[in-house]
């Protein structure tokens, strides 16, 4: 076959490779909403119409964290220095809609705003992508806008990938943290990785000391640490009758207690998740 046959086949094999491979990571979309989930397959941001979150005003029993978390946000929002944040501890205590809250309680502070139009813009990045965060946060300093990256769940086996990814990122590496970015995550782990690994590392270790720090090096990085602890009979029933108010449910406060008493018994625990899945129950119940 001669030199000016093959051009065909060659163009072909070229545009097959190219179709192949991944888009180049595109800000399309970026002014339709406030919230966006990365979708690093695709180099795009999906952006999310509606974010499910809790108004700031009915989470009860963490209201040192919410004064803490909230006037960070706020100084984000302003162009102020801001620290990364990692909201650790007990599950269902409203790590996860705290950020929610705080983001959408900022944005309403700077006033009311079409879809796209919001001071701060929130982007979820799943646990598994956040190798894929040099990329995101590239991507991110190049737009006119400002972003509190979150992800939820956070925490590691080992030190992997995205586990150094992680650290490079909160380091801010060569090219420092993008200036419109900040990050928060949460996690049931206090130091991202499991208690047993530390301490197996702890004790095998020729020096325990720098073994352990090592382990919880990723931690320190986050400027604010709040923590997340079980909530007392007296916070949960707050926190039920807050979501009662909300619903304008038609029944005694003794009801409703008693109720809500039983169904934190049920379910082995109280939290504001068991608290509002008991008024999500409640609801139907009284609708029937």
């Amino acid at each position: 076959m001669t030199q000016p046959d093959l051009l065909p086949t060659l163009e072909r094999i070229a545009a097959a490779l190219e179709r192949m491979s991944p888009p180049p990571p595109s800000l399309d979309g970026l002014s339709t909403a406030d919230a966006f989930v990365w979708r690093p397959e695709s180099g795009k941001l999906d952006p999310v119409a509606h974010v499910a979150h809790v108004d700031i005003g009915l989470l009860r029993g963490v209201e040192s964290q919410q004064t803490t978390l909230l006037e960070n946000t706020r100084h984000f929002a302003r162009g102020l220095s801001a620290n990364n944040a990692m909201l650790w501890g007990s599950r269902g205590m409203g790590k996860s809609s705290l950020v929610k809250a705080c983001h959408a309680s900022v944005n309403a502070e700077f006033g009311a705003a079409p879809p796209g139009e919001g001071k701060l813009a929130l982007v979820e990045i799943e646990r598994e992508d956040l190798s894929t965060l040099p990329e995101l946060l590239g991507l991110l300093r190049r737009a006119p806008r400002s972003f509190i990256v979150f992800c939820d769940d956070l925490s590691f086996e080992r030190e992997d990938r995205d586990y150094k990814a992680l650290k490079s990122v909160l380091d801010g590496g060569i090219s420092g943290r993008p200036a419109n970015v900040l990050f928060y995550a949460t996690s049931n782990r206090r130091h991202l990785m499991p208690r047993e690994m530390i301490d197996n590392e702890r004790a095998t270790a020729i020096n325990p000391s720098e073994a352990t720090e090592e382990k919880v090096s990723l931690s320190d990085r986050f400027g604010l640490w709040l923590g997340f602890h079980p909530c007392s009979q007296d916070t949960f029933l707050e926190m039920v009758r807050g979501y009662a108010r909300e619903r304008s449910l038609t029944i005694s406060d003794e009801d409703l207690c008693m109720r809500a008493n039983a169904w934190s018994i049920s379910r082995g625990g109280r939290s504001g998740r068991v608290a509002q899945q008991f008024i999500d129950d409640l609801s139907a119940t009284l609708s029937t």
